[in-house]
C-alpha cells in the first residue's frame, strides 16, 4: 500500500484574488507613470525657461514663478531684465509648447480610437496640413472678420474639412479601411502642399514668410494673448474628449457591439471629428505644423498603461506636454545661437518611429485590413 504525501509549496493566489492583484498592479503602474511624467514636466519647464542667450538659474526661474503666483520668496531675481525675459518671452513660449503638445497628443489618441487604426494622426492623415491651408488662406487674403481670432478660426475650418474628407473616403461597408485611410491622408497632404504653394505664389513677401513658418513649425514669438486662446479652447475641447473616453472603449469592441451597448456610433464619430479638428486647429493656429506628436505619444502611453481610453487620454495629454517641452528645449539648444524649427525636429524623431510602427504591425498581424 502506497501513500502519497504532498510536498510543501508556496500558497497560490485564488482565481478570485488574481483580478484584484492585477488591478492593484495596474493602479500602481498608473500612479508611477503619471508621477514620473509630472516630475519630468516640471523639470522641463524650469530648464526650458532658463535656457537661452541669457542663461537664468533654476532657482531664479522657480522664484520668479512663485512671486508671480503671489508667494514672495528669497529666490526671485532682482534684475528687471531677467524678469522681463522670463515673463514676456520664455514663459509664454514654454506654456505654448506644453499646451500644443498636449492637444496634439489627445487629438492623435482620439483619431486612433474612432478610426480603430494605430497609424491615425492629425499630421499623417492631413488634418494638420488642412489647418495650415485654412490659416494660410486667411494670411494671404488678409482676412480679419474676427480680428485676431480669424487665423485660428480658418485653421479650424481647414482641419475640419480635411478630417471629414478622410473619414468619408475611408469609411465603407460599416468599417474604416486602414489602407484607404493612409492613402487618403497621402492625397490630402499632396493637395494641401500644392494649395500652400499656390498661396505662397499669390501672396506678398510677408505672407510667404508666414506660410513658410507654418510649414516648419516654431514656438518662437508666442505671446500671452495667443497662449490664453489656446488654453481656453484647448481646455474645453480636451475636457469634452476625455468625457467620451468610456464610449471610445466601447467602440473598440466593434460598431455593432457598441451600438447594442447604447453608443450612437456615427454621432460619436462626427462629434469626435469636430473635437479633433478643434484640438488640432487651435494647436497649430499660432505655431504651425508639428508632425508626429499625435502618433508617437499615444503609442508610448498605450505601451505603458494599456489601451483603456479612460487612462490613455489623460496620459497622452500629460505625455504630449512633456515631449514638446523637451523638444522645444532641444530645438533652442542643439545648434548654438540658432532656433531650429520644432516641426523639423519632431519629424526627424517621428519618421523613424512611424516606420518602426508599420514594420511591427506587419510582423504581428500580417498587415492591417
Amino acid at each position: 500500500m502506497t501513500a502519497s504525501t504532498a510536498s510543501p509549496s508556496a500558497p497560490q493566489a485564488s482565481p478570485a484574488a488574481r483580478p484584484v492583484a492585477a488591478r492593484t498592479a495596474g493602479t500602481r503602474r498608473r500612479v508611477l507613470a503619471f508621477g514620473v511624467a509630472g516630475v519630468l514636466l516640471a523639470v522641463g519647464v524650469v530648464l526650458s525657461a532658463g535656457s537661452g542667450q541669457l542663461p537664468i538659474g533654476p532657482a531664479e526661474v522657480v522664484g520668479s514663478l512663485l512671486r508671480g503666483l503671489g508667494m514672495p520668496n528669497a529666490w526671485a531675481p532682482d534684475d528687471a531684465l531677467i524678469e522681463q525675459t522670463l515673463w514676456q518671452i520664455r514663459f509664454p513660449r514654454v506654456v505654448m509648447s506644453l499646451l500644443v503638445g498636449a492637444l496634439l497628443a489627445v487629438a492623435g489618441a482620439v483619431m486612433q480610437a474612432i478610426f480603430a487604426n494605430p497609424l491615425a494622426e492629425p499630421g499623417v492623415v492631413g488634418v494638420s496640413s488642412g489647418a495650415a491651408v485654412g490659416a494660410a488662406t486667411a494670411i494671404t487674403l488678409g482676412l480679419s472678420a474676427f480680428g485676431g481670432f480669424t487665423i485660428a478660426l480658418c485653421a479650424f475650418a481647414g482641419g475640419l474639412a480635411a478630417t471629414f474628407v478622410v473619414y468619408a473616403t475611408a469609411r465603407a461597408n460599416g468599417r474604416t479601411e486602414s489602407v484607404t485611410l493612409i492613402l487618403t491622408g497621402i492625397a490630402v497632404n499632396a493637395f494641401t502642399g500644392a494649395a500652400l504653394a499656390v498661396l505662397m505664389f499669390a501672396g506678398d513677401t510677408a505672407s510667404r514668410e508666414q506660410i513658410v513658418f507654418w510649414q516648419l513649425g516654431s514656438m518662437n514669438g508666442s505671446r500671452w494673448p495667443e497662449v490664453a486662446l489656446v488654453a481656453v479652447v484647448g481646455a474645453v475641447a480636451a475636457t469634452a474628449t476625455i468625457a467620451l473616453a468610456r464610449r471610445f472603449d466601447l467602440l473598440a469592441l466593434g460598431d455593432r457591439t457598441a451600438a447594442h451597448l447604447g453608443v450612437r456610433v456615427e454621432r460619436l464619430r462626427i462629434v469626435s471629428i469636430v473635437l479633433v479638428a478643434l484640438l488640432t486647429g487651435v494647436a497649430v493656429a499660432f505655431v504651425g505644423i508639428i508632425a508626429f506628436v499625435g502618433l508617437v505619444v499615444p503609442h508610448i502611453a498605450r505601451m505603458l498603461l494599456g489601451p483603456s481610453n479612460r487612462t490613455l487620454l489623460p496620459a497622452a495629454l500629460l505625455g504630449g506636454a512633456v515631449v514638446l517641452v523637451y523638444a522645444d528645449l532641444l530645438a533652442r539648444t542643439v545648434i548654438p545661437s540658432a532656433d531650429l524649427p520644432i516641426g523639423i525636429l519632431t519629424s526627424l524623431i517621428g519618421g523613424p518611429f512611424f516606420y518602426w510602427l508599420i514594420r511591427r504591425g506587419r510582423r504581428r498581424a500580417g498587415g492591417w485590413a
